[in-house]
């Protein structure tokens, strides 16, 4: 991740835009609890789904009523959420200094083994906005039912400056 001089990385902000990406509105609660809870110069995000507005995007399992690829889509469609929350309660997504760690939430049918591969739609969006530097470690979960019927919710917890 290096500006077009070559002389220092992009960050966060110029890399949305030179990928061409404008965040949506950040989403809603969908119940009692903040979207977004900072302690010292960690930030947690609470479960982020692949909606828009108040609606789930994709309803569905993986494995059952959609596939790996309509999986990835709905974890990209989660972490952009993430980024709007994190955009909105920092002010800027510069101030992230490090993502910590991603759990990523995926329903499946029971025979189901590609999780991994669907979390990879929110880890490489992460990647290609901060950088392979600021990887998280990762904890991807197969589950039977997630909330609104979606098929990925996603946990996030990013490291911010003061």
């Amino acid at each position: 991740m290096v500006t077009r001089e070559g002389s220092r990385p992009a960050s966060a902000e110029q890399r949305l835009k030179e990928l061409g990406i404008q965040l949506p509105a950040p989403p809603e609660p969908f119940g009692t609890y903040a979207e977004a809870v900072q302690t010292g110069i960690l930030l947690f995000l609470t479960g982020m789904l692949p909606t828009e507005g108040r609606t789930a995007k994709f309803v569905g399992r993986v494995g059952a009523e959609l596939n790996v690829e309509a999986g990835r889509e709905a974890a990209h469609l989660a972490a952009l959420n993430a980024l709007a929350v994190a955009r909105q309660h920092l002010g800027s997504l510069d101030r992230v200094t490090r993502i910590v760690r991603v759990g990523v939430s995926v329903a499946t049918s029971g025979d189901v083994r590609e999780q991994p591969r669907v979390a990879d739609g929110a880890s490489e969006l992460l990647q290609d906005v901060f950088g392979k530097d600021k990887n998280p470690s990762r904890l991807v979960y197969g589950v039977a039912s997630l909330p609104l019927g979606t098929p990925v919710e996603l946990e996030v917890i990013f490291e911010v400056s003061a």
